[in-house]
């Protein structure tokens, strides 16, 4: 019996099994939706249309999209076609390529920081405010519509709006 598991775990088998293990990591297909829930943020903060997005090893996060695009959550949100990030756990620092509507202006959004998950907030940083909404809000991924185009809510449609920069 000793014999038996001595050949079956020598030092290449154990190698090769490692070897293999990291290969399926690295060509398993992990979306951004996936990456946001394991560093402590709701899978939802980006929509459904992400093309890609890149990670370094600093942090430092670029989410690339179709084009831009506006969702609804509690407000109106503007998604350029690059949205760029450093990525903490709990956080998106230094956040450029997201803005917000606020009382009919369009402000950038600065950083969205859940300081502590079991408070079922989310704080978005907005330059002249902070805003705390609820976590249930961005548990999936939203809806994004191209800007410009029709959005429809309640059975009313608004226009997608030019965001000036």
């Amino acid at each position: 019996m000793a014999t038996l598991y001595s050949l079956l775990l020598t030092p290449s088998l154990i190698c090769t099994i490692l070897l293999l293990l990291s290969l399926l990591s690295l060509t398993s297909s992990h979306t951004i939706h996936d990456l946001l829930k394991s560093r402590g943020l709701p899978a939802g903060l980006f929509p459904k249309n992400v093309k890609s997005y890149d990670l370094d090893k600093n942090g430092h996060l670029q989410v690339y999209l179709d084009q831009p695009c506006v969702a609804k959550f509690e407000t109106r949100v503007f998604f350029d076609n690059v949205v760029r990030a450093n990525l903490s756990y709990g956080g998106l620092i230094g956040v450029e390529g997201l803005s917000q509507e606020e009382l009919f202006l369009w402000l950038p959004v600065k950083d969205i920081i859940v300081y502590d998950p079991s408070s079922g907030l989310i704080m978005f940083d907005i330059g002249l405010a902070y805003k705390q909404l609820s976590l249930s809000l961005f548990e999936d991924p939203p809806v994004c519509n191209p800007q410009g185009f029709s959005l429809e809510e309640n059975g009313r449609k608004e226009l997608g709006i030019q965001v000036q920069r």
